[in-house]
């Protein structure tokens, strides 16, 4: 594994463990050259997946880019982390064993909003407005309208 400080190839493994929900492992690593240490994390991956994204564009899934969204979605709402780890890792499991080499991103969407209605419902507005890409004010009005509804049955 390359070094993310100096780029030298050659690490060594300090401490390996399971992750809380043991779906990947952690691993400590130092680096030989200049003595770093960092964290990596090894996962399954079970298939390649194809994003089919807006315009018939395709790029590989990549488990990063949800972990950003999601991020960005429940930044600053104290949910903890091993619970949006846990929402992640659901998601790309089933995207990964939905037997489909490509699967639309509209899909992966609804999985993110569908898994954030039920942590956070701020965390599930957020990602709905980039999402559903709303544009006034008012966009936010009419679904926070239908979440404080859904909430009430």
């Amino acid at each position: 594994m390359r070094c993310p400080f100096c780029a030298h190839d050659d690490t060594q493994v300090k401490d390996s463990r399971p992750t809380e929900d043991n779906a990947s492992i952690r691993r400590r690593r130092q680096c030989s050259s200049c003595g770093a240490r960092f964290t990596t994390f090894e996962r399954v991956q079970l298939r390649e997946v194809v994003v089919v994204k807006s315009g018939d564009r395709r790029e590989p899934f990549d488990r990063s880019k949800l972990e950003h969204s999601v991020s960005l979605a429940s930044r600053k709402r104290g949910i903890d982390q091993e619970r949006l780890d846990q929402l992640i890792s659901g998601i790309q499991r089933q995207v990964e064993t939905s037997g489909e080499a490509e699967v639309p991103s509209s899909h992966i969407g609804e999985l993110v909003m569908e898994g954030l209605r039920q942590i956070d419902s701020v965390a599930y507005i957020r990602f709905a407005s980039v999402y559903r890409d709303f544009s006034e004010a008012r966009d936010f009005e009419e679904f926070a309208h239908t979440v404080q509804q859904a909430a009430k049955d």
